[in-house]
């Protein structure tokens, strides 16, 4: 698979620099296209009565056309990027965020999107989560104050599940790309860990990429195990399948994929 088609969803509201940095980058890099989207939820506004005002409900309209209309201009004026965009795509919607970017993204190989932060408005934000699991395309999750897409060491945090081969196979571009890469599992099988995961070095030789197998226990639990090695072998993209588990589960205990979301300063490409 090669990425011939990008699609970054940027934040209404706010500065996207770094999501269009790592954007250029990888346009660059593959010879991509790049579609741009955004997407805003009007607040409703309205009283304890149940009765809308109509004066303010014009109001927050004008308020999201104004910043989708700033974030379009945003996007059309980033240098880098300028010759290979294809098209841009935004709306105001009474749906999720997420739910028009999944839907939109059955015309790109890849899904670039902002990390979430408290500081992020949910009716101009995407739910991360919920994009990973609906869009069917790799997720590409860029930390706010990413500058650059050069991904020399990745990590694939392996784990024998569906969603991690999915994306072990929808991040081959960028491990042929990387300077170094790194294999990793967690927990206390170590020697049948060992064995499962060079099997997946033996098929990454195979696209003439040679990869590092790291095993350990999770003594302090997988997540902040898969941490310590990221940052331990100076990782700056982590690969991994996302909710291998039950998703309220996996959310409620703080399982690898919330870890991903929310805790990390690195680049994640996550897929379901």
């Amino acid at each position: 698979m090669q990425y011939k088609t990008l699609m970054v969803h940027l934040d209404a509201g706010q500065s996207n620099d770094g999501v269009l940095a790592v954007t250029a980058v990888l346009a660059e890099r593959y010879g991509a296209g790049v579609i741009g989207i955004a997407a805003c939820e009007p607040v409703q506004i309205g009283y304890p009565e149940g009765d809308f005002s109509g004066a303010l409900a014009v109001t927050e309209r004008q308020v999201v056309d104004d910043e989708l209309k700033t974030v379009a201009a945003e996007f059309h004026a980033c240098p880098t990027i300028r010759g290979r965009v294809l098209d841009w795509r935004s709306i105001p919607t009474l749906e999720p965020v997420s739910h028009f970017v999944a839907l939109e993204a059955r015309c790109a190989d890849l899904l670039i999107t902002g990390a979430a932060t408290g500081s992020l408005n949910s009716t101009r934000h995407a739910d991360t989560g919920e994009l990973v699991l609906n869009a069917g395309r790799p997720v590409l999750i860029v930390p706010r104050h990413a500058t650059t897409a050069a991904f020399a060491t990745v990590m694939v945090a392996w784990s024998d599940t569906r969603e991690c081969r999915r994306a072990i196979v929808d991040a081959l571009p960028l491990l042929m790309d990387a300077d170094r890469v790194v294999l990793a599992g967690v927990g206390s099988d170590l020697p049948g860990i060992r064995a499962r995961i060079e099997d997946v070095r033996d098929w990454l030789s195979r696209h003439s990429v040679d990869a590092d197998v790291i095993v350990a226990h999770a003594l302090a639990g997988d997540a902040a195990t898969l941490v310590r090695i990221a940052d331990e072998n100076a990782v700056d993209l982590v690969v991994a399948g996302a909710y291998g588990h039950h998703r309220l589960a996996e959310w409620a205990f703080g399982g690898v994929t919330r870890s991903l979301l929310m805790g990390s300063d690195r680049c994640a490409l996550l897929s379901h």
